[in-house]
């Protein structure tokens, strides 16, 4: 179950990093969308883990 909640972590981050970057340019989007889906996968992950025993 861990790995469905950093799954769709990852996916929301993503996108919301990517939605943060596009104002800059192309480049910003793709490195913001990275920092995004790292911290999505992280908390996806926690939530998984305290949430789901």
């Amino acid at each position: 179950m861990g790995k469905l909640f950093s799954f769709i972590g990852a996916t929301i981050g993503s996108y919301a990093g990517w939605a943060l970057g596009a104002t800059v340019g192309f480049t910003t989007a793709f490195m913001v969308s990275m920092v995004g889906t790292g911290i999505g996968m992280y908390f996806g992950h926690r939530i998984a883990k305290n949430y789901i025993s």
